[in-house]
């Protein structure tokens, strides 16, 4: 079995409890003010990692162009964070997420145009697939099945006119999607170049400060003190999921291709709707489900017909 597949595998599993434990989190929180929290649990778990691992003094070997792809991917990351957990705030998960795990498609096309990696006809037949299987999922015609909701959702934010809209989350969820992308090449350059725990960390590092600033500019830190000891504890344990993803997910695009890492983590939204219907109580269509079922299908076709590894189920 692939190392790099075994690295995407465990990233699946923990994105998928990152977003199970931040929608719980969430509730009757400024999601500004939950992205800087769980950045600071994130920031500290990556940095145990590196202090574990010894490679601290990687830093002082780290060229000028991997820090601007650190900056850029870290920045990529906070920009992420924000509008997904936003999104997030203001829609149920079985909707956010399909959304949001749709920057499959586009990182594929970036990593094929900025870092030549191969793409063709399954790859396009794939991408068919799965832009299919996002599009069933959403089933718009219903409302938000949600139960868990938050209190502020209906609070102007600063990254739109504020405009009370039941589908704003889907401004938020598809700019998610578009700077997920952006994190994944950005990553798949730079972590070429120095040690995946270090890359990690640092990164976080970035972000911390950006969803901070966010934070500052809406007020958001006077709610702190506001904050209940449940939305505390699960909000943490949303950002050592994130840590736990991190490491293994870079660790995976270090050895192997973005075009295959990259969707095989993305299916963590198979665990993240079970997790939904069975923690949070989030009810699936027939036309949901299908849609889950073909865009699962459009993210391990390219994966396993375009791998000789995997193909044939030989991983």
């Amino acid at each position: 079995m692939e190392l790099w597949f075994i690295y995407a595998v465990g990233a699946a599993v923990f994105a998928a409890l990152t977003t199970t434990l931040a929608k719980i989190g969430l509730k009757n929180v400024n999601s500004h003010l939950a992205t800087a929290i769980r950045a600071m649990v994130v920031l500290v778990f990556a940095w145990i990692i590196v202090f574990m691992t010894d490679v601290q003094c990687g830093v002082w070997r780290i060229e000028g162009r991997t820090w601007v792809l650190l900056i850029l991917s870290g920045l990529s990351t906070g920009g992420a964070w924000l509008c997904f957990f936003r999104a997030l705030q203001l829609g149920s998960v079985n909707r956010v997420v399909p959304i949001d795990k749709s920057s499959t498609l586009l990182t594929m096309l970036l990593a094929f145009i900025i870092l030549g990696e191969p793409f063709g006809p399954i790859s396009i037949v794939g991408m068919v697939l799965m832009g299919v299987g996002t599009w069933l999922m959403l089933d718009l015609r219903q409302g938000d099945s949600s139960p868990v909701s938050s209190a502020k959702s209906d609070e102007p934010s600063p990254c739109l006119p504020h405009k009370k809209s039941k589908r704003g989350w889907m401004f938020f969820a598809i700019m998610a999607a578009v700077f997920a992308s952006l994190v994944s090449i950005f990553g798949r350059v730079g972590v070429q170049e120095m040690d995946a725990n270090l890359w990690t960390a640092i990164r976080t590092a970035v972000v911390v400060p950006v969803s901070w600033l966010m934070v500052l500019l809406t007020g958001g830190q006077k709610e702190v003190k506001t904050v209940d000891h449940k939305s505390w504890l699960f909000l943490i344990l949303s950002g050592m999921a994130t840590g736990g993803s991190w490491l293994f997910f870079y660790h995976a695009l270090q050895i192997g291709n973005a075009s295959f890492v990259v969707p095989i983590d993305k299916l963590s939204i198979v665990l993240t709707m079970g997790f939904a219907r069975l923690f949070l109580g989030e009810r699936f269509s027939m036309r949901s489900l299908i849609g889950l079922a073909l865009l699962v299908i459009g993210t391990l076709l390219p994966v396993f017909l375009s791998y000789p590894p995997l193909n044939a189920f030989g991983v």
